[in-house]
């Protein structure tokens, strides 16, 4: 374990983000690594207030500093700072100029790149390309994305080191029955109705989650479930609730479908409890947090399997992958678990496996300790 290490971030407190959440997780785990080790572990974060960070679980705000968008204070801190460190790690690839200049003031200082998704398959600029090549060590959330970093950007294997996200450990358990239904009522259902689930935002600029198959899917699995229910969660722009309540009335689901738009963290867990199945088969998931919290309360989920949600579901191993493309498939599998729900519950015992908190604390520990 390196003597000190600053952890670079975009945002940790101050949004609510699946990049933020590995932030959060990260943060805790550097934290308890370094007592553990004697050492010291800082993080930086370019956008959060230092007021953010009062109170907060995951680790004691003193080893944090919020710059509030001051970003020229938060590169010359990073810069001043780093050089005292053996390792930095950096949050996000928009990171990776920082980067890219602690290692010209500081070559052995080692820099490790966290990669998530899609703001880093695709074909970089020259320049940005360049600053990749500074990084000791990448850590692709899916090997998924390690693949496409690998492929696109030339990355030798022995750089990237997967490591998937986990659970949070501050997830709430989940509701017994009675508050099951008593939230179901707020919805307007009355008690016999099978939930479908979506959580995602939408976006008229990235229409990659899948619910719109999912839509379309709907329209025969109705007729042979005539109480299925769908519920799409999340914030929504104003083109993309025009262009699915235009869709959902077509397709004649009216009775069928509600946008619920932005739910709080406070009552996230009332709604995967409140559902009987997780569905957002995606064509452009880094990874995908929420499936894994889905299968931690109980529910059979169904996601694509052209991205990182492969991983999330252990290949297969603990839910359905269909051809996000397919709306057959995604019609077959929502049938298949309504027909035996109890034959596609998750295995709680894989998943905690895979995906805990302190099996991740143990490989991020292991990946930073690595040369």
């Amino acid at each position: 374990m390196p003597n000190k290490i600053l952890f670079l971030t975009l945002k940790v407190f101050a949004a609510t983000g699946g990049i933020e959440k590995v932030c959060r997780v990260a943060g805790k785990a550097l934290y308890e690594m370094a007592i553990s080790k004697d050492a010291t572990a800082l993080v930086y974060s370019m956008y959060d207030k230092q007021k953010d960070a009062d109170e907060n679980r995951y680790f004691p705000s003193e080893m944090f500093r919020g710059f509030g968008t001051a970003k020229i204070k938060f590169i010359l801190s990073s810069l001043l700072k780093a050089r005292s460190c053996d390792t930095v790690i950096l949050s996000h690839i928009n990171l990776l100029v920082v980067g890219w200049m602690i290692k010209k003031i500081s070559p052995s200082t080692r820099i490790i790149l966290f990669a998530h998704g899609i703001e880093i398959w695709g074909k970089l600029g020259s320049r940005k390309k360049m600053m990749l090549q500074c990084c000791d060590s990448i850590i692709p959330v899916s090997q998924f994305t390690s693949d496409k970093i690998q492929k696109v950007h030339q990355i030798p294997s022995n750089k990237c080191r997967v490591l998937n996200n986990c659970l949070d450990p501050f997830l709430p358990l989940g509701k017994e029955k009675s508050g099951r239904d008593i939230f179901r009522k707020k919805y307007g259902y009355t008690g016999n109705e099978q939930v479908l689930f979506t959580l995602t935002r939408l976006s008229s600029k990235e229409r990659y989650k899948g619910y719109d198959r999912v839509l379309h899917a709907l329209v025969k699995v109705k007729a042979q479930y005539p109480q299925i229910r769908y519920l799409i969660a999340g914030s929504y722009d104003p083109q993309e609730k025009a262009h699915l309540d235009e869709l959902i009335a077509r397709l004649g689901l009216d009775q069928h479908v509600i946008i619920a738009g932005f739910i709080d963290d406070a009552v996230l867990v009332d709604h995967f409890t409140m559902a009987d199945i997780y569905v957002m088969p995606s064509m452009k998931e880094g990874f995908g947090i929420v499936f894994i919290e889905a299968m931690y309360y109980g529910l059979p989920v169904i996601a694509g399997n052209k991205d990182g949600s492969v991983d999330a579901l252990c290949n297969g191993k603990l839910g359905i992958l269909v051809d996000p493309l397919n709306t057959e498939a995604i019609e077959d599998a929502i049938e298949r678990i309504l027909e035996n729900k109890q034959s596609f519950l998750p295995d709680r015992e894989l998943l905690m496996a895979n995906f805990s908190y302190e099996n991740y604390k143990h490989k991020l520990e292991t990946i930073i300790e690595q040369p």
